[in-house]
């Protein structure tokens, strides 16, 4: 089994970065593989085109469309963000905005958790906005002992937060726990029930 963790600052071994090893450490220490996916610069924004959707894939070749395909290979997912204005980052949010539009396929079904890091306070905003892309798609999602926030201003000062990484290492543990649930249920023959999507709006003839 294997879960990819995406780190969703433009720092490559930031505070995001050191929340997303704790996790990582308790995976391994389970059995679970691991691999960090750093998201880089900047990605374009959803067009609204609609374009993935007769394509099977976004019409913008940023990386986006082989992280699609890389998922398919997981079995869960972490996303993590630094808190930027009280909200995700806003290069995360343009990524999971097109991975998940045009590659919801991929995460089905598959444990999921939000991981973020900040300075003082926004954290509780930025971990709802990315649970929310799991919650539409069918994934079931990843909890702790405590909301999955880490703080501090640097890596090291977010290496000091003795309660943010025992957090991190309860939510690795957790999704171990809850990966192997499924691959016991899988054995079992158990599948979820699936239904074809009803799509309606709020406008009246």
């Amino acid at each position: 089994m294997k879960v990819l963790l995406v780190n969703g600052s433009f720092h490559q071994k930031g505070c995001t970065y050191t929340a997303l090893c704790e996790v990582a450490k308790a995976l391994n220490a389970n059995g679970i593989q691991t691999e960090i996916y750093q998201i880089g610069n900047a990605t374009s924004g959803c067009r609204g085109c609609r374009a993935c959707k007769k394509l099977g894939k976004c019409v913008i070749g940023d990386g986006v469309n082989e992280f699609v395909e890389k998922a398919a290979n997981f079995d869960g997912f972490v996303f993590g963000s630094p808190v930027y204005y009280a909200s995700a980052a806003g290069a995360l949010v343009s990524f999971m905005d097109r991975a998940f539009y045009s590659g919801g396929r991929n995460f089905a079904y598959k444990p999921a958790a939000a991981v973020v890091s900040c300075r003082r306070a926004g954290a509780s905003t930025t971990f709802d906005v990315i649970n929310k892309y799991f919650t539409i798609n069918n994934m079931p999602v990843v909890g702790s002992n405590y909301w999955n926030e880490i703080h501090g201003n640097t890596a090291e000062e977010a290496a000091q937060d003795e309660e943010g990484l025992q957090t991190m290492r309860v939510l690795g543990n957790n999704m171990a726990w809850l990966l192997k649930c499924i691959e016991l249920g899988k054995l079992e023959g158990l599948e979820p029930v699936k239904e074809k999507k009803v799509m309606t709006n709020f406008i009246r003839g």
